[in-house]
């Protein structure tokens, strides 16, 4: 901006020049200029206009100020013109003026004065400064509930060039002449309409603490505008502060809080206080004014399920508040939806970690259906479970696909689930119920089950549960046509006759989504068929050879078909046919007085539905004369016998076994295997260790059965249980004669493998001998493995000695109890001995005899 002033030449002056000069004055003119001259340099010098500034606050209007020039009096301006301008000059008296923004580029201003002095101004856009207006607030209030300052002002953008971009800055003063405790900017922009603002910020120190203020400033950044930018200058601060309302001084009251947040607490009391705590912790006290102070907690727990306590104590009264930390709901986990009927959308979720808030703090969950625009609202029930969490939504007609969303909030946030499902692919059906059976015949029955719920859209697959006592359960499936609230049914086959089934019923749809809840179980008696097979039997002669015992099993009720009534015995020969009288169940037993020609005799087990087949077996017993009794012996409660294949076995093989202390005929058991059999494994409850069993082999050709091989046998071998009678027959001076008897079977409990024979020098009285197991050397051992052999004789004794004697039978089980004896052994002959006392010998000395006797 350049500035410059001049005077101008007086009007007489400027007329004399245009009219001609006398010569006389030439001396005169010059006097005249060289003073104008000097007179303008002192103008230069003393009235130069001085900080000519120019400002706008919206870019339309400048409004530019100056200071007088040195020795030009105030008040003496008299029109201020513009160059560029048509009329552009103004009359004017003061040193400031307002003018329409110019254009870009320079402009000359002139400032004429009164007295005929003139100053001019280069002016430019460049040589403005941009200070926006001062804002105003239209309003400041509080949320006192959630600490919060309201702000709103008016940006006046109606009358500021656009777009423009704006900066605002925001103070907040807890007190007025106090630091801001919070300083905020953020960015806007200019619409070329007036635009409300509004702004929030809630502060860590309830409002009801200490009064608040707050105040706000601009910067407009106009891009066209080329001068100098800067803040506009702060609003009048507005204040808002609490007004006491209750008797409640402790700030904030029941306030909810994220867990693991920090909270202040405050105290507005007009007396001194002393003490502040949370829980039982104390805390520091923190000074706010007057008497008012504030405790400061970081990192709060979650609370109990009543809150925490938070006390402040004065000297005459304790004040309160309680707080209630926790956290927001979590997304709804396990989210699903399922229909049981097609008449309700059931809706079941996991809420997740617990929010550590009950009561009116604890989670509220809808649910929204977007489709239909329907909303469901959880109504929380006074004891929660795990199946609290579950929405009922209705089935709407003509709609199968559903877009839910669960909402769970509480006082610190929410969280939401979302899914996308298919009614028809969701079915859980209700259980089965009123489950009832219908006999078609022995082997099939009807099962009629009513299903709750209309299924009519759908297929159904059902599955048939069949169990048996004592076995494994099989599973039928069934596809069945929906209905509503129908009974369906479906016929169960392959059955057995005369068994007892439990039945149960469970359904889904055939796109399967879940299957329904097993039905009750049904327990139902299929009705009897005739037995299916004839009776096991065998026969044995009574020990006399007049009569012919016959036995038969008892047939499994797989084979029974119903309950055996009785049993019809006959025999026939080539003669004639005779029946006995019919023989009642449980008796498995009959005798026939038969002489010893063939006969085949035959046995028909017999039930309500009608007679098994019949089994036959031939009298006759084809002698041999070859057998040889053999040894066996099992392991737990089985025996495992072989035989060599013997091509004129047509018929089977029978293997029948008997406890050996039996008297004959003994049977407490059989059993046939096929004529290509060559082993078989014996097995039986009534085993037991210990026991000798006589196994006989049968064979059978078309005459009749034969005895191949006869076997002695032990399921396991024990330790004998008695110890062998032994005696001594004879002794002498240097033997001792011992003889025994053998272990009754029964006693032995297993086969016999030999004797120890054990003895030692003692008298009774000394204790008694160690086992020979203790290999002590004075210990002698005799071990007798021939157990033929039932005598022992001991010699090398020394005569007129004591003996223990100890008898022992062993088999593989083990060694038997000891039976022990003590023997004396006889005494010697008595024979003289001469001792002949030589002391000194030798010739011509005298020899003395003594006469010593002795035992030899």
């Amino acid at each position: 901006m350049g500035v410059y002033s001049w005077w101008k030449l007086p009007s007489w002056m400027a007329d004399n020049k245009r009219m001609g000069m006398t010569p006389a004055l030439p001396w005169l003119l010059s006097a005249l200029t060289l003073l104008h001259l000097t007179a303008q340099v002192d103008s230069l010098k003393k009235g130069a206009i001085e900080d000519f500034k120019c400002t706008t606050n919206n870019m339309q209007v400048w409004d530019c100020a100056w200071t007088e020039p040195f020795g030009i009096s105030p008040g003496t301006v008299k029109e201020v013109c513009f160059k560029d301008r048509l009329r552009s000059c103004r009359r004017l008296e003061t040193t400031n003026i307002k003018i329409p923004a110019l254009l870009p580029g320079d402009h000359e201003v002139t400032i004429n004065y009164i007295n005929g002095f003139q100053s001019k101004v280069t002016l430019n856009e460049k040589d403005v400064s941009l200070f926006p207006a001062t804002p105003e607030i239209l309003s400041l209030s509080a949320d006192f509930s959630t600490s919060t300052l309201l702000l709103k002002w008016n940006d006046g953008g109606s009358a500021l060039p656009h777009p423009s971009n704006v900066t605002w800055e925001i103070k907040v003063l807890q007190n007025t002449s106090a630091e801001p405790i919070k300083l905020v900017s953020f960015n806007t922009t200019l619409s070329g309409k007036d635009t409300v603002h509004h702004w929030n910020w809630t502060s860590d120190l309830p409002l009801e603490c200490a009064p608040h203020s707050v105040g706000i400033r601009w910067y407009i950044d106009y891009p066209r505008f080329s001068g100098s930018k800067g803040w506009s200058d702060w609003s009048l601060l507005k204040t808002v502060s609490w007004t006491p309302n209750s008797e409640s001084i402790v700030f904030p009251q029941d306030k909810v809080i994220l867990a693991g947040s920090d909270i202040t607490f405050c105290c507005v009391s007009p007396t001194k206080v002393k003490f502040g705590q949370i829980g039982s912790t104390p805390q520091t006290l923190i000074h706010l004014y007057g008497e008012s102070v504030a405790i400061h907690i970081r990192n709060i727990s979650v609370s109990e399920n009543s809150g925490t306590n938070v006390v402040f104590t004065t000297d005459d009264n304790v004040y309160g508040t309680v707080v209630f930390a926790g956290y927001p709901p979590d997304v709804p986990q396990k989210l699903n939806f399922e229909t049981h009927d097609f008449k309700e959308i059931i809706c079941t979720w996991d809420p997740g970690r617990p929010t550590g808030l009950v009561g009116p703090r604890e989670t509220d969950y809808t649910l929204f259906e977007s489709i239909s625009g329907k909303i469901i609202i959880h109504k929380r029930p006074d004891t929660l479970t795990n199946e609290s969490y579950r929405l009922v939504f209705p089935v709407l007609p003509d709609q199968e696909i559903y877009n839910f969303t669960l909402t769970g909030r509480n006082p610190l946030g929410q969280a939401e689930s979302v899914a996308i499902i298919n009614v028809t692919e969701r079915v859980a059906p209700h259980v089965p119920v009123s489950l009832k059976l219908k006999d078609i015949n022995s082997t099939v029955v009807i099962l009629f089950w009513h299903l709750p719920g209309n299924f009519a859209k759908i297929n159904l697959l059902c599955q048939i549960e069949i169990r048996k006592t004592n076995s494994e359960q099989e599973v039928r499936n069934a596809t069945l046509r929906g209905a509503e609230d129908s009974t369906y049914l479906m016929a169960v086959d392959k059955l057995n006759p005369y068994t007892t089934y439990t039945f149960r019923v469970r359904c889904s749809a055939e796109t399967f989504w879940k299957w329904s809840k097993w039905s009750n179980a049904k327990r139902h008696l299929t009705t009897e068929a005739i037995p299916s097979r004839a009776p096991d039997t065998w026969r044995e002669w009574s020990s006399d050879g007049k009569n012919l015992i016959i036995y038969w099993k008892p047939l499994p009720m797989s084979e029974a078909n119903g309950k055996i009534l009785s049993y019809n015995v006959s025999c026939s020969s080539n003669e004639e046919t005779r029946s006995l009288s019919e023989i009642l169940d449980p008796q498995h037993r009959a005798e026939i007085r038969l002489d010893r020609h063939d006969y085949i005799i035959s046995v028909v087990a017999r039930n309500s539905a009608g007679s098994s087949p019949p089994s036959k077996i031939a009298s006759t017993e084809i002698p041999n004369d070859d057998i040889i009794v053999e040894q066996a012996v099992g392991m737990g409660k089985r025996i495992f016998l072989s035989w060599h294949h013997d091509p004129n076995m047509t018929c089977d093989y029978v293997i029948k076994w008997c406890n050996s202390s039996r008297s004959e005929p003994c049977l407490m058991d059989w059993i046939k295997v096929p004529s290509n059999s060559t082993e078989t494994v014996i097995e039986s409850d009534q085993f037991q260790s210990g026991v000798r069993y006589n196994f006989y082999l049968y064979g059978c050709t078309d005459q009749g059965y034969q005895l191949l091989r006869s076997i002695i046998g032990y399921i396991e071998e024990l330790a004998p249980i008695a110890a062998p009678n032994f005696t001594v027959e004879d002794t002498s001076a240097d033997s001792i004669l011992v003889k025994w008897e053998d272990v009754p079977v029964e006693e032995l409990r297993g086969f016999l493998r030999g004797y120890l024979f054990y003895f030692q020098k003692g008298e009774r009285e000394t204790p008694k001998t160690r086992s020979f197991e203790t290999g002590h050397s004075d210990i002698k051992l005799k071990n007798i493995t021939d157990i033929s052999q039932k005598t022992l004789r001991i010699a090398d004794l020394q005569g007129k000695t004591s003996y223990h004697l100890v008898l022992r039978a062993y088999t593989h089980g083990g060694l038997g109890p000891e039976k022990s004896m003590f023997v004396v052994t006889k005494e010697n002959s008595v024979g003289l001995i001469i001792a002949i006392l030589m002391p000194h010998c030798g010739p011509g000395w005298e020899y003395h005899f003594l006469l010593v006797q002795a035992w030899l």
